[in-house]
């Protein structure tokens, strides 16, 4: 049996052999192995040697985040009970109801940029709050505050008396790239301090958030998919150096919680407010002067007629008469391309820029005339059309709060023939009335406000109890509240 199994396995060897051998000569004639390697991906060996590069490790964020979290805080808010008066529509009629609003509190998350105890945090976190206490991560708990705040960037500024703080330093969010690694750093949902990841998804965003805050909303967010939540808001957001790039502020989501994307308000922007409130006390804004058109909001006769599509950067569509823009050879029909070297293609990176400086500073701006770029130079403006630094005015605080009388391009903006804009609510009869900051009061009972000296006289002829209508920048309808002087 055995003398006839040997035979057979010697003859299936003998012409595997060969068939092998006749396959490897028809394959060196016919280019099926080029074929097969053209249909999948380069593969190299994972080797640090010869011409092959190594593939970048993964970003450490160790480093940054433990420097983060001890100089990111939780804020807490607490709001005093107040009397208000309530709207109720009938059928006969709008009848106005005094009620009263509950004590409330809030939380957010702010950023120490000083060792002496600079905070900076969100507008709408610390916005209308009668006592505002900071916690840091090692739970030394304090008070703090207001200096001053800015509705139309979002931004508020704390201190804390408080020495050898630990402290963030800026970093250049203009160099903000996409695809860059960042870390979110604040207290999401009422847990302890709190690092997520991801990366810059996109720049230069407008949500038209702040247009509820303010008539001269000022909007150019770092867009990430780092996860921040309600309580996040005025947390750091810090690129791999451990730099504050930005200060997280609003995210888009259709439940109230992360969906997917964040916003934080760029560093440059920040630190310039920051700087304006400590040294002034006051936002020094500068101005262009000219008005324009985004293709994002531009109707598509605008794009056609106008070369919207044909062409980059911001159209200018009006010059305003002595602005910045005017002095400088601008003129309507104009593109402007670039601020100080940085390109500029939509509204928001231009605001961006523009949000930097401060009146009379000088920068320089590229244009486009009939398709040929034309470079100027530009002496920046305040909203009166000089550059003189406007100072945190005293006789301006009025019941507790700061008032200021809207200038025509507002009043025109928000299509009213008068009103006065209220800011930094503090302790006193507006905050006491619920009152949140930006509110623009247009009436005091039956008569029309268009200044802040005619809004004081009105209030001094009242018995102490009267009635302030007015709108909220961005939203619909007039709201009313009941003040009254004393408690």
């Amino acid at each position: 049996m055995r003398s006839k199994i040997i035979p057979v396995i010697l003859t299936a060897a003998v012409t595997s052999l060969v068939t092998m051998f006749i396959a490897a000569g028809f394959l060196g004639k016919n280019d099926f192995s080029a074929v097969e390697q053209k249909a999948t991906l380069p593969v190299n060996y994972v080797s640090n040697s010869g011409s092959i590069t190594a593939s970048t490790p993964p970003a450490d964020f160790q480093p940054a985040a433990e420097a983060a979290v001890k100089a990111v805080v939780h804020i807490k808010t607490k709001t005093k009970g107040k009397q208000v008066v309530v709207r109720r529509p009938t059928f006969f009629g709008d009848i106005y109801q005094e009620g009263f609003q509950p004590p409330q509190m809030g939380a957010g998350s702010g950023v120490v940029v000083s060792p002496d105890g600079y905070i900076v945090t969100n507008n709408h976190v610390v916005a209308g709050a009668d006592v505002v206490t900071v916690t840091f991560n090692d739970r030394y708990t304090i008070d703090a505050k207001l200096v001053a705040t800015d509705p139309a960037t979002d931004i508020a500024v704390l201190k804390i008396e408080a020495d050898n703080l630990p402290y963030m330093e800026y970093g250049n969010s203009d160099d903000v790239r996409l695809g860059q690694w960042v870390l979110a750093v604040g207290y999401p949902l009422t847990l302890d301090a709190t690092v997520t990841a991801g990366i810059v998804s996109a720049k230069a965003r407008s949500l038209g958030i702040n247009r509820s805050q303010s008539a001269a909303a000022i909007e150019s967010f770092i867009q990430t998919d780092a996860a921040v939540n309600p309580g996040n808001s005025g947390g750091a957001l810090v690129n791999t150096k451990g730099q504050l790039i930005g200060i997280n502020a609003a995210i888009a989501s259709p439940t109230g919680s992360y969906a997917g994307y964040s916003y934080a308000i760029p560093a440059n922007i920040v630190k310039k407010v920051v700087e304006d409130i400590v040294d002034y006390g006051a936002v020094q804004r500068a101005f262009l002067g000219i008005n324009f058109i985004d293709i994002k909001h531009a109707t598509p006769q605008q794009v056609s007629e106008l070369g919207l599509d044909r062409n980059n950067g911001v159209f200018v569509a009006n010059v305003l008469e002595n602005g910045a823009a005017e002095k400088a050879g601008i003129k309507q029909g104009d593109f402007i391309t670039e601020v100080n070297g940085n390109a500029i293609n939509t509204a928001p990176e231009l605001l961006e820029q523009i949000a930097m400086y401060k009146p009379g500073d000088n920068i320089s701006i590229t244009y486009s005339r009939n398709g040929k770029p034309v470079h100027t130079t530009v002496q920046l403006k305040n909203i009166d059309g000089n550059t003189k630094i406007v100072k945190q005015d005293a006789p301006a605080m009025v019941l507790g709060a700061k008032l200021r009388t809207l200038n025509h391009k507002e009043l025109d903006e928000l299509n009213i023939s008068g009103g006065v804009m209220v800011t930094d609510i503090s302790d006193g009869a507006l905050a006491r009335a619920n009152m949140k900051n930006g509110f623009v009061i247009t009436q005091v009972g039956k008569d029309a406000v268009s200044s802040v000296e005619e809004f004081q006289n009105l209030i001094a002829a009242t018995n102490g109890k009267f009635r302030l209508t007015g709108i909220y920048p961005g939203h619909t309808g007039q709201y009313f509240y009941g003040v009254q002087l004393t408690e």
